[in-house]
């Protein structure tokens, strides 16, 4: 009896450390989210302003200012709780040692915990100036995954964007194709007083690359399509180009392919409707092509940062297929 009593403990023991750990838990909370974990006396000084205004800087391309990121500020003390489940997470000490380093998964998954410390606020403040493009870059690359994971268990048939541009696009149900015409296909989901839409055509790569101003072009491209296909209810209100403000052009890539991404707003001509749009003008040389994918909403009364990166992130899971699995 004794002997077994001995051996309860050992054999215990055992079974624990034989045992494998639990899986990370989900990483969880809203879209375009940011927990700061730092002390507030860091956040109330040069160290806040500076998370802030890297961090919350206005969205470019929208029409009234709304913050790139939304941050929850935390003290270091609660570091274990509730925001380790967030998915991007930037924790900030000043410590002996000058570091920045990122640790993914590190409470969840998905997760980038971005790790910044320094004996003084200067030096702090220096590896924020120094790494945060690379922040950003990172998180909106989660935040476009997490955002395409969601779109992915619900998806609305396009099979005729398939059919036609020989891609395969993930649009999410509730969006529904209200206009096909030859090389060009509109799908749109009607939202909370409003809409969101997805626009595919394309033009002949001489229309965008031509040694002209690629950004006219590109507007040239835009206003002649909506003067084709999108209007208001009256005569002579088709979809133009804002040019009251620039648009932002920026060139990319997306899956290999030179691209053009642009921001701006568009307006319908003669009338008040408005809203931001985001244009990919893809160089597809194997097909002759420039593809065009753009995502466009009018919600007036509604924020538009979200709505505008599900957009986004529904363009950018485009997959090109094969020439042979074409259907004319």
């Amino acid at each position: 009896m004794k002997k077994a009593l001995f051996l309860l403990p050992f054999l215990t023991l055992l079974f624990f450390c034989c045992t494998p750990k639990s899986e990370k838990k989900e990483a969880s909370g809203n879209i375009n989210t940011i927990s700061v974990i730092i002390d507030d006396q860091l956040w109330n000084g040069e160290v806040g302003d500076s998370i802030r205004n890297k961090f919350a800087s206005p969205v470019i391309g929208l029409p009234k200012e709304e913050p790139l990121f939304t941050i929850n500020q935390y003290p270091i003390r609660l570091l274990e709780g509730y925001m380790t489940n967030s998915r991007n997470i930037i924790v900030v000490k000043k410590e002996e040692e000058n570091r920045f380093q990122l640790i993914q998964n590190e409470f969840a998954s998905p997760q980038n915990v971005f790790h910044i410390s320094g004996k003084t606020a200067a030096s702090i403040l220096n590896t924020i100036e120094a790494y945060a493009p690379e922040m950003i870059e990172k998180m909106r690359e989660t935040e476009i995954l997490e955002n395409q994971k969601a779109i992915d268990t619900a998806l609305a048939n396009t099979q005729k964007i398939t059919d036609k541009f020989n891609i395969t696009l993930d649009v999410p149900k509730g969006y529904n194709m209200v206009m096909r015409r030859k090389k060009f296909v509109w799908f749109k989901k009607e939202i909370t007083s409003g809409n969101t839409s997805i626009l595919v055509y394309q033009v002949p790569i001489g229309e965008i690359k031509n040694g002209q101003n690629v950004a006219n072009n590109i507007i040239r491209m835009r206003d002649s399509i909506g003067n084709l296909y999108i209007h208001g209810t009256a005569r002579g209100t088709q979809m133009i180009t804002e040019d009251s403000y620039s648009p932002y052009l920026f060139h990319i890539k997306i899956k290999g392919k030179e691209t053009y991404e642009m921001k701006g707003t568009w307006e319908l001509k003669n009338d008040f409707m408005s809203g931001p749009f985001i244009n990919y003008t893809i160089i597809d040389r194997a097909n002759k092509r420039a593809l065009v994918l753009e995502g466009f909403c009018y919600a007036p009364s509604k924020e538009k940062r979200d709505l505008m990166f599900e957009l986004e992130a529904i363009i950018k899971s485009v997959e090109f297929l094969k020439k042979k699995n074409r259907k004319k």
